[in-house]
């Protein structure tokens, strides 16, 4: 396992996993969605959701703004923007 796939795993487990010391904001919470799906899925796919699926559409835009992204650079982005916070 290269050394960025290690550190991806960690910083979503920590993410996953984190306590009452992390609360991001939705905000956030897209951007890392988006991130980790774009490094584990690539670029979007399948339909945009209806207009009354707030949640699902606002997740599929975020993930649609980041293709083009390669998975490794998904992964810095994510690993980054977690120790950024740290």
């Amino acid at each position: 396992m290269s050394d960025l796939k290690a550190k991806f795993d960690e910083a979503v487990n920590y993410i996953q996993s984190a306590e009452g010391d992390f609360k991001p904001s939705n905000e956030l919470k897209l951007e890392f969605y988006a991130l980790y799906k774009q490094a584990t899925e690539g670029d979007v796919s399948g339909k945009r959701p209806g207009m009354m699926d707030f949640v699902g559409r606002a997740k599929y835009d975020a993930w649609e703004k980041l293709k083009g992204t390669s998975s490794d650079e998904a992964m810095q982005q994510y690993v980054d923007k977690l120790e950024s916070l740290k």
